[in-house]
């Protein structure tokens, strides 16, 4: 489960998508009523300059006061009801958002719980850390404010340039001549900021990775007054994220200005044409309205693309983790709860590494009978400790058989052969709970009065 260092990815990873959007398979109606309220807010989109265009040719221009105060009361209760339906929009999207992050966590947890103990020595736990918090919360964004709130925003752009091509297409023409400009800087913003976030995410998984590796080993560092060295690395780490989202910032810093000035470039190009074309003064303020639903939405769509394309780069390293295939694969089919283990066991050849190529045990072969007490006496990293993990299956032997009671451990049903092993083991660990849960570790089948 090695790092995403500055990969590019794709603007939409199809097949990556369909796997995240099957999560919202449960919830498909809400993902549905989100779908149908973008194409409603894109509807609406032009109807209030129209409106406004209206009362000021009709209303205005003509002095009807009855009029302009009906159609205001109109503008008034057509604005509230579509101040409604963006609230019931952004609040679909976001319910299923986080719907959906909720299982895909409960799944990621659910298969960290079973990955074999060779992924944990193998992976900072700072980096599961990540992947089962923050990753998953990107994630949310292809919901909450990636896939359909854009859809939601290119549906209005279209529909108010067809709107205004319908009003005057000479206009509409003059005013959209810097759009140009406004695509290839949107490009250039979309590409400068999906480089700064993906150094971004990379940062905050080694910044979690770092401080949860020594926040968990802190005794080790103070027991050898190793705190400037530590320090200093973790302000080396620190400032790569801090040079990371820098880099972010000056992309915005530049795009929204340019952006300003696009919109400008606009509005004086169809002022200037006006000057030679006769149109009202109603459709003019229109036209001025409209061009603010055209620029309002990409001043954001191109962050949102890189919502997406984060939420990607999260979905990829979410679901990497969900296919890892290291896990401690439980088909024994022996439940022997109800029968203790009469002890008898057997090591035949067994040969085990951590790290390919370096052994650790090499054909070591021993019987233990039913009632023997025996002493494994060695030097550390001997492999002591590893003969007791791999009795309980806490890692996978490479070759031969370990047998208890003369059946391939392999055969036993996981739970039965790890409830019937009683290990004290040389480090200690305690949760954040009552000594009762600690030593219980939340079984209900274990009495207070055993407890005490």
């Amino acid at each position: 489960m090695t790092e995403t260092k500055n990969k590019k990815f794709k603007l939409l990873d199809v097949a990556l998508l369909k796997r995240v959007l099957r999560y919202a398979k449960p919830y498909k109606k809400k993902f549905y009523v989100s779908l149908v309220l973008a194409l409603v807010i894109a509807a609406f989109a032009p109807i209030r300059p129209m409106l406004i265009q209206f009362s000021i040719d009709q209303y205005v221009h003509n002095k009807w006061t009855q009029a302009l105060i009906t159609i205001t009361i109109i503008q008034i209760a057509f604005l509230l009801v579509e101040t409604f339906i963006r609230f019931y929009f952004t609040y679909t999207t976001s319910w299923l958002g986080q719907h959906v992050i909720k299982d895909m966590r409960t799944q990621v947890f659910n298969k960290v719980l079973h990955l074999n103990l060779l992924q944990f020595d193998q992976t900072p736990i700072g980096t599961l850390t990540t992947r089962t918090i923050s990753d998953i919360e990107a994630i949310n964004e292809i919901f909450a404010d990636g896939i359909i709130p854009i859809i939601a925003d290119l549906l209005s752009i279209v529909i108010v340039v067809i709107v205004m091509f319908v009003y005057d297409w000479q206009i509409t023409l003059f005013a959209l001549l810097p759009f140009p400009i406004m695509i290839v800087a949107t490009y250039i913003f979309k590409e400068s900021v999906n480089k700064s976030f993906i150094a971004v995410r990379n940062a905050i998984s080694n910044l979690n990775a770092f401080v949860q590796e020594h926040l968990s080993g802190m005794q080790v560092v103070q027991a050898f007054a190793a705190e400037k060295q530590e320090y200093k690395k973790f302000e080396e780490i620190n400032g790569q994220h801090r040079n990371a989202n820098v880099k972010a910032i000056f992309a915005y810093s530049v795009f929204f200005p340019v952006v300003e000035i696009v919109l400008a470039l606009s509005i004086a190009l169809m002022i200037w044409k006006w000057a030679d074309v006769s149109i009202s003064s109603g459709v003019v303020v229109m036209f001025l309205l409209m061009l603010n639903l055209i620029f309002r939405p990409l001043r954001v769509i191109a962050d949102k693309f890189n919502v997406i394309q984060m939420g990607m780069v999260a979905s990829e390293r979410v679901l990497k983790l969900l296919d890892n295939t290291d896990v401690t694969v439980n088909e024994g089919l022996i439940n022997n709860n109800n029968n203790k283990f009469e002890g008898n066991i057997d090591f035949e050849n067994v040969s085990f590494s951590y790290v390919k190529d370096v052994p650790v045990l090499k054909d070591v072969s021993f019987d233990i009978k039913k009632g023997e007490t025996v002493a494994i006496v060695g030097a550390t990293g001997s492999g002591k400790t590893t003969i007791i993990s791999l009795l309980n299956r806490l890692y996978s032997i490479e070759n031969g058989i370990i047998k208890i009671d003369a059946q391939n451990i392999n055969n036993y049903d996981l739970d039965t052969l790890r409830s019937n092993i009683g290990i004290v083991l040389q480090d200690i660990y305690l949760f954040n709970d009552t000594i009762y849960n600690n030593i219980t570790l939340w079984n209900s089948s274990i009495s207070k009065a055993q407890v005490i």
